[in-house]
């Protein structure tokens, strides 16, 4: 993985090396020639309203290239927010959820007593990377004799879903939910599979914790609670679902493969500046308007020295170049990947 990435870099660089070795030929050549015919420098003059016809007419691609790109991406953008805020409202509701099912009787008698005072503050990931050594409470914890069926895996994990960042040890009752989750404990609930803990035990592996867990002791009106919320997340999913096994081992399986990967990729893409593709037309643009317009024009009419035109002529000629083959590069990468 090392050697690909460092080829990648190694891949990215030889357009700009390249670029930057023919503007050093192209001034050094048009000094040459500056130096010693006469004509030359009538030449130069002579084209400079072609150079900067074409200069203007490059300009103007890219700056419509610019503005059709950040349109669309204003257009996603808008649409990502709607998608974003529509998937936090979801997230939040399996936050309620999540919240009933852990005060809830459900849980064979000890087991809050056994997570929340003996091993306070330990946490689902600490658990789950336990072979990193960086938690000896996990290591304590995994080592301990236990009477709960393993269930109090189910529980951290279903407690680790209330957090708000990976490193948080506790959970903070408030009484408003989170607007925005950060990307930390997105990827920390992906990773751990956070939520598939219910499918697995109420799905997968419930005949032999059916008599472990007592699914009536949830008392009544929070089941009807917990069904609305539910159907609130997604009714094409929940519709007509009962409180049971079936309707915890779902929701279990919806909030690990749907909510928190598509919450996920839409908090990335937030956060994600502008890419690099944008950044460089940006600057490409800036340039060629500079150099193959403004200073053009500023020669001929104060009459500056030949050699300036050679050099914006130079650098000009180079930046299309590094752009023509940045973006053969670009192109290749992406099909590579």
């Amino acid at each position: 993985m090392k050697n690909k990435a460092l080829s990648k870099k190694v891949l990215s660089l030889i357009p700009l090396v390249l670029s930057g070795l023919l503007c050093f030929v192209l001034i050094y050549l048009f000094y040459q020639k500056i130096q010693k015919e006469e004509a030359f420098i009538l030449l130069l003059k002579d084209i400079a309203p072609i150079f900067i016809g074409l200069s203007i007419s490059v300009s103007a691609i890219v700056f419509g290239y610019l503005v059709f790109t950040l349109y669309t991406k204003h257009i996603d953008k808008i649409s990502s927010s709607n998608d974003f805020a529509s998937l936090v409202k979801k997230m939040n509701k399996v936050q309620s959820i999540i919240e009933i099912l852990l005060d809830s009787n459900i849980w064979l008698p000890g087991i809050k007593e056994f997570i929340d005072k003996e091993f306070y503050g330990l946490t689902y990931f600490e658990v789950k990377e336990f072979y990193r050594g960086k938690s000896k409470l996990a290591i304590e914890f995994l080592q301990e004799k236990k009477s709960f069926n393993d269930t109090e895996t189910l529980y951290l994990e279903l407690k680790s879903l209330l957090l708000e960042d990976p490193k948080q040890k506790k959970i903070i009752k408030t009484n408003s939910l989170p607007e925005e989750y950060k990307v930390e404990i997105l990827k920390k609930w992906q990773e751990h599979k956070c939520g598939s803990g219910l499918w697995y035990y109420f799905g997968y592996r419930f005949g032999d914790y059916k008599e472990v867990f007592d699914i009536e002791a949830v008392f009544e009106r929070h089941q009807d609670k917990i069904l609305v919320l539910a159907n609130e997340i997604d009714s094409n999913v929940f519709e007509d679902s009962s409180f049971n096994e079936v309707f915890l081992s779902k929701l279990g399986e919806h909030i690990n493969k749907q909510i928190i990967p598509q919450l996920l990729q839409i908090q990335n893409r937030k956060s994600n500046g502008m890419p690099n593709a944008i950044e460089i037309l940006y600057i490409l643009f800036a340039m060629i308007v500079l150099i193959g317009i403004i200073i053009p024009l500023i020669t001929i009419l104060l009459s500056l020295p030949a050699i300036v035109l050679g050099i914006s002529y130079a650098i000009i000629i180079s930046l299309l170049f590094y752009k023509s083959t940045w973006a053969v590069n670009y192109i290749f990468n992406k099909k590579v990947k």
